[in-house]
């Protein structure tokens, strides 16, 4: 790690660290799952919550990210655990008190030109959170059909526009491959022809993310297994940056409650304090979610 990256990490600020410590309350002695540890800013808080007897183990699938975390952890060895991998495909393991995500690319990763996240400045189109995965943001943009690739945008992205992109895109590799976030960013400028409050490539380059690291398809299927990994009375908070992460997470508890698995701590969605929103611009789309675990033996399934 660089000098430079290391300074970032440990500048690097996690998002709502009040309001994540409220909700999934860590107490002494505790056991917890990061399943997105990024750089271990959550981490850190929650482990000095957790005293000599608590234990955390954080899982990423940035191996890159997961060295920042492991020297911003150290402090703690012996009571924390760094794993590469991805929360969603987690082995039989013990259950925790405790479960955190902090979901989307981090700030990290969008800074870092050479992995292609975002447009702001100019990289290879990659985008994978875990690079020893072999697909990229290339290879959707330059294989995948007009109509393949307007769904992708359209359902990952919410994007109206996403058969006009679709076509421009086509047209446009059919005479030269497409490799950079900059020249995506100007094809779908050009084919959106809009000027707003975001950039217009902003949800084509959200739903190549989503598609080229599934991160729906993982958060659906980890919390489809959440209540088994939580113990008794045990405490779980998610964090997303857009509607279609918080929709999952919502749908999810509902059906929890409704199973009778337990409660919803959060009837409406935590957002971080104005004050947090200035001085931290990936705060301003961030939205807490969090549930509890039913205390003694009226659980499905124990």
């Amino acid at each position: 790690m660089t000098e430079k990256s290391s300074h970032a990490a440990r500048s690097h600020r996690p998002v709502m660290v009040g309001e994540v410590l409220e909700y999934l309350a860590p107490g002494p002695g505790n056991r917890v799952l990061d399943g997105t540890v990024g750089a271990g800013g959550h981490a850190e808080s929650i482990l000095e919550s957790l005293g000599p007897d608590g234990f955390l183990l954080g899982v990423d699938r940035d191996r890159e990210i997961l060295d920042e975390a492991r020297e911003r952890l150290e402090r703690f060895s012996g009571r924390v655990r760094l794993e590469k991998g991805n929360f969603a495909e987690l082995g039989e393991i013990e259950p925790f008190d405790r479960i955190l995500l902090d979901l989307g690319a981090s700030s990290l990763q969008l800074d870092r030109a050479e992995r292609g996240f975002s447009f702001r400045e100019d990289g290879p189109l990659d985008m994978r959170m875990d690079r020893d995965e072999a697909t990229t943001a290339f290879d959707l943009v330059d294989r995948l059909g007009a109509a393949e690739l307007a769904d992708l945008i359209y359902r990952w992205g919410e994007e109206r526009g996403s058969r006009r992109i679709a076509r421009f895109i086509v047209e446009r590799r059919q005479r030269e491959p497409i490799r950079s976030t900059a020249d995506l960013a100007r094809i779908v400028s050009r084919a959106l022809g809009r000027r707003g409050r975001i950039h217009p490539a902003t949800r084509t380059f959200q739903a190549l993310r989503i598609g080229v690291n599934r991160e729906l398809e993982n958060l659906e299927a980890f919390l489809a297994r959440a209540p088994s990994l939580l113990r008794p009375g045990g405490r779980i908070a998610v964090i997303s940056f857009h509607s279609l992460e918080d929709r999952a997470v919502k749908q999810a508890f509902r059906t929890w409650k409704r199973e009778g698995w337990g409660e919803i701590l959060t009837p409406k969605p935590i957002r971080a304090a104005e004050d947090e929103k200035k001085e931290n611009p990936r705060a301003r789309s961030a939205r807490l979610r969090a549930a509890r675990k039913h205390n003694g033996n009226n659980v499905p399934g124990e």
